[in-house]
């Protein structure tokens, strides 16, 4: 999952801004610094609006620079999606996982699926989360 952010330049500073993304904003003194800390920031921010619930936009503006969202933080955007208007508790069920299992897999700071996980949730889903 990509997010795209634009690099400007003002006073010396490198600003780095997300169309996408309007609550995240972050700096650098160069551009190399100024997307390392976009990375970061745009991290941070998404695991944040996960845990609290919010609406996550999918990615759509295509200039600027690329920036990859982590593996933990786009996996648990894309299970939230997969689950839309289902409960954590009914998806646990189906996938034979208690409730704390599944809900672990949808916070970005605690996921970490093994194979057999992936495996499961990809019969529950119909989908697949791990393309090799």
């Amino acid at each position: 999952m990509t997010y795209n952010c634009d690099i400007t330049e003002k006073e010396g500073k490198f600003i780095a801004q997300f169309p996408d993304m309007t609550n995240v904003l972050t700096y650098g003194s160069s551009k190399e610094e100024a997307l390392e800390m976009a990375k970061d920031a745009l991290d941070g921010v998404l695991s944040v609006d996960i845990e609290n619930g919010f609406s996550i936009p999918d990615p759509k503006y295509n200039g600027g620079y690329a920036v990859e969202v982590s593996p933990k933080v786009a996996f648990a955007i894309e299970l939230r999606k997969a689950r839309a208007g289902n409960s954590l508790k009914d998806i646990a069920e189906k996938a034979g996982m208690t409730y704390q299992q599944y809900q672990r897999l949808e916070n970005p700071r605690k996921t970490n699926p093994t194979l057999e996980t992936l495996y499961k949730l990809q019969k529950v889903f119909n989908r697949p989360f791990l393309a090799l």
